[in-house]
């Protein structure tokens, strides 16, 4: 394989000295290092490599550093006792310190005759690739130019081979070779290029955008495991809503996400508000450093399509809870067939799901019942995010945020025993503090509504 034809950048090496660039030890892992000394001290070259090294150039804080080197899997395990090797597709090893896993690869070849290894394409997609090369091979196989600079621990340098500094000066996502081809290789390669943009405040190329609405079907021949992945790089690393535009720009949403996508094409105001407040506020709670779980932001951008089916279904007559469970199982299989959720997150959603018609009864024991219930705080938080969809539903949400601020013994005296509003009534829901409750009368002994 010839070397120029899977590169649109410039081939020849250029070093960045220590004094023209910004990385420095101290912003390296220690297991890093260690990693990249003891490879170097047996004899083999070895360079921090990708995002690390992009990320450092930035000024971020990378959150993998990976290592490339001239020994192979079994080397470097010879030279690790706290190493394991991994992959059939890609064999890697690990080098684990504790919580933090050092991934060292072994530089990638171009397959030529000759090359050690074995690699198989199918349909243009490698499904397997062990054939070792030269740095410089491994630089032209790497997907994007800003991903494919070496630090290298010797003299503090980076070493590019493919014009990644100035692509990071120029702001811009370019990738190294025909993008076609590279995409068939790996449709994956298209979500990263989204998530990159996003994260990194760049822009794609048009020659490496131009390819996604034709190739982007390609996408339902990954992994569903891998995209579950690349889904929670893409919405729970603190640039989800910017993923998410950018997803759109790109034409993506409707591969990974394809109820999502129909969703928001039927042009509902009150949905796009949920789905980017819900984005937004998931952001905000990463870099506050908070908790966050898949199942909250899962629910965010499946509600519409779960909400739609439900409503369609009820007005032919099935009964609401069957309704919304019926209309849950179909979203979530749909999704899952895509992007496989695993299952104690899609619980989670279905809970969330099917306790928002419970707050529209606001009887006595129905709404402690409801207060008690283990996912009551994330259907709740779900509700506030729905507050577009209706002067009711706003309603209902200021309604619960003041129930809850009251002592139980006055929120109690405060609710009516039984009766009250109905699921298909939540207008009757006061908006400001809980109903009074009503006199009973003498000959009936039924309570009054809410």
């Amino acid at each position: 394989m010839n070397l120029d034809s899977r590169t649109n950048a410039p081939s020849a090496l250029k070093i960045i000295p220590r004094d023209q660039h910004i990385i420095s030890r101290k912003n390296i892992s220690k297991a890093a290092l260690r990693v990249l000394y003891r490879l170097n001290e047996a004899g083999y070259t070895a360079y921090l490599v990708g995002g690390a090294v992009r990320d450092l150039l930035l000024g971020l804080a990378p959150k993998d550093f990976d290592v490339a080197t001239s020994a192979t899997p079994d080397e470097v395990k010879h030279l690790f006792r706290n190493c394991r090797l991994i992959g059939r597709r890609f064999r890697l090893a690990h080098v684990v310190f504790g919580p933090e896993i050092i991934e060292v690869a072994t530089f990638r070849g171009l397959g030529e005759e000759g090359c050690e290894g074995d690699r198989s394409i199918v349909d243009g997609r490698i499904v397997r690739d062990n054939i070792w090369g030269t740095i410089e091979e491994d630089a032209i196989r790497r997907d994007f130019r800003v991903n494919a600079m070496y630090y290298d621990i010797s003299d503090f340098s980076v070493r590019d081979y493919v014009g990644g500094m100035q692509d990071l000066h120029d702001r811009v996502l370019r990738l190294i070779g025909d993008p076609e081809t590279r995409y068939r290789e790996d449709p994956v390669r298209m979500l990263r290029a989204a998530r990159l943009a996003a994260k990194l405040d760049m822009h794609i190329d048009a020659p490496a955008m131009a390819p996604f609405e034709a190739l982007g079907p390609l996408l339902g021949d990954a992994a569903p495991a891998r995209l579950f992945d690349e889904s929670l790089k893409m919405f729970l690393s603190g640039n989800g809503l910017k993923s998410f535009h950018m997803l759109e720009q790109c034409g993506l949403l409707k591969f990974l996400f394809p109820a999502t996508a129909r969703a928001l094409k039927r042009g509902d105001a009150a949905l796009r508000a949920l789905v980017e407040h819900g984005l937004a506020n998931t952001d905000a709670r990463v870099r506050e450093g908070k908790s966050v779980t898949p199942a909250f932001l899962f629910a965010v951008l499946l509600w519409g399509e779960v909400r739609d089916v439900a409503q369609q279904l009820i007005g032919r007559g099935v009964e609401r809870t069957d309704a919304w469970a019926r209309a849950a199982a179909q979203v979530v299989g749909e999704q899952c067939q895509r992007v496989a959720i695993p299952r104690r997150f899609t619980f989670t959603m279905e809970e969330i799901w099917s306790l928002q018609p419970r707050f529209e009864q606001v009887q006595r024991k129905r709404v402690f019942r409801l207060m008690a219930h283990p996912r009551f705080r994330a259907a709740f938080d779900f509700l506030l995010l729905r507050a577009d969809e209706s002067p009711a539903t706003l309603q209902l949400g200021q309604w619960w945020a003041h129930a809850q601020q009251l002592p139980p013994d006055v929120l109690s005296a405060a609710l009516p025993v039984g009766g009250g509003n109905a699921a298909s009534d939540p207008v009757a829901a006061p908006a400001g503090k809980p109903p009074r409750p009503r006199r009973r009368r003498r000959k009936s002994g039924n309570a009054g509504s809410a």
